[in-house]
C-alpha cells in the first residue's frame, strides 16, 4: 500500500511545505508518513503538513537536532527505535471527554446491558472492549454506564479490556485523574458518587472510584499488529480513529471487528465514520453510528 501524498514529479522533494525554526521539506513529510503508515495505518497527506510541523518541531529542537532531515535520519534507524514511538505520540490525536456521543451510552444502557447482565447473573462471561481508549474518559463512561445498570457488576465475569497504542496516554488512563473541565459531561449526581477530589503534583484533580479501576483492564495495542484476544467481545467501541485510515485499512478493521463479535454482537464508532464496502455485509445499521453483527463473517480473523 502507498501513502496518500502527492508525489507528482512536477513537485520538488526539497519544496518547503511548512516554514519555520526547521523548514519541513515534501520529502521529510513522505518519509515521516510512510512510518506512520507502516505503523499505525494512519495515512498523512499534505494538507496535514502545519500540523506535523507544529507537533514535531518543539520535540526536534529538544532533542538537539539540527532539523526534520536529521530526525528523519534518526527516527529511520535501528538506533531511533524509541524515538519514533515517540514521534507517534505527538502525532497521535488523543482529543476525548466523557460520554462523547453520549447516544452511545444510551443504547448500551438501554438495549444491550439487559441481556448481558441477564447472562452475567447466570454465569456467563461478559467483555467489552475500548479499542481506543486515549486517557480512559472512553473506558471509564462505558464502566460508569455499566455500574449504574448492575451496582455489582464486579460480583461477576464482566469485564472491560481499555487498549491503544500510546503508552504514555495509557498512563494517563491508569490513573484515572483529570482536571475538573474534564467533568463538565458528567452529571453533579455521578460525580459526587464517582469522584474524589485531591491534589497531584499541586494541581487540583478528580480521581476515579476504584471500583471503576478493578472493572477495567488497560493494555497497550496497535490495531494494524497482530490481536492477542483468545475470545469474543460482546460489545466493541472503536470511535473516531478508523477515520484517520484509508479504505483498505478501514475495511481490514471492520472485518476484524467482524471476526471477534458473537452474532448480535455491537460495534459502536465514531460520528464521522462509517462501516462501507463488502464490510457492511457483516453489519446492521441499527441507529447512529451503532452497528449490530449479523454472523456472516467474510475475512482475515484477527
Amino acid at each position: 500500500m502507498t501513502v496518500a501524498i502527492n508525489t507528482s514529479s512536477r513537485h520538488s522533494d526539497d519544496e518547503v511545505l511548512a516554514s519555520g525554526e526547521y523548514p519541513l521539506s515534501r520529502r521529510d513529510l513522505n518519509e515521516i508518513a510512510a512510518m506512520i503508515y507502516s505503523d499505525a495505518g494512519i495515512s498523512l497527506n499534505e494538507s496535514k503538513a502545519s500540523l506535523v510541523y507544529s507537533r514535531l518541531s518543539k520535540h526536534i529542537r529538544n532533542l538537539g537536532l539540527s532539523g526534520f532531515r536529521a530526525y528523519c535520519s534518526l527516527v529511520a534507524s535501528p538506533e531511533g527505535a524509541q524515538e519514533r514511538r515517540e514521534m507517534l505520540s505527538h502525532l497521535t490525536t488523543n482529543f476525548t471527554r466523557f460520554f462523547r456521543e453520549n447516544h452511545h451510552f444510551e443504547h448500551l444502557r438501554d438495549e444491550v446491558l439487559p441481556g448481558l447482565i441477564a447472562r452475567a447473573k447466570a454465569g456467563g462471561r461478559v467483555r467489552i472492549w475500548s479499542a481506543a481508549s486515549s486517557d480512559g474518559q472512553e473506558p471509564y463512561s462505558i464502566a460508569l454506564t455499566v455500574f449504574q445498570a448492575f451496582p455489582n457488576v464486579l460480583d461477576y465475569d464482566f469485564k472491560i479490556l481499555a487498549t491503544d497504542i500510546d503508552p504514555k496516554i495509557l498512563a494517563i488512563a491508569r490513573q484515572g485523574a483529570y482536571d475538573e473541565q474534564a467533568l463538565e459531561t458528567v452529571s453533579p449526581a455521578m460525580r459526587k458518587q464517582w469522584f474524589k477530589e485531591v491534589e497531584i503534583a499541586g494541581r487540583r484533580k478528580f480521581q476515579v472510584d476504584d471500583r471503576l479501576k478493578r472493572l477495567i483492564t488497560y493494555n497497550e495495542l496497535n490495531l494494524m499488529a497482530q490481536w492477542p484476544f483468545k475470545g469474543k467481545f460482546d460489545v466493541i467501541f472503536c470511535r473516531n480513529v478508523v477515520i484517520y485510515f484509508d479504505e483498505p485499512t478501514q475495511q481490514r478493521i471492520w472485518s476484524r471487528f467482524a471476526g471477534l463479535l458473537p452474532e448480535g454482537g455491537h460495534l459502536y464508532i465514531g460520528h464521522s465514520e462509517r462501516v462501507s464496502g463488502d464490510s457492511k455485509n457483516h453489519f446492521d445499521n441499527i441507529g447512529i453510528t451503532t452497528y449490530r453483527y449479523t454472523g456472516k463473517y467474510v475475512g482475515a480473523r484477527a
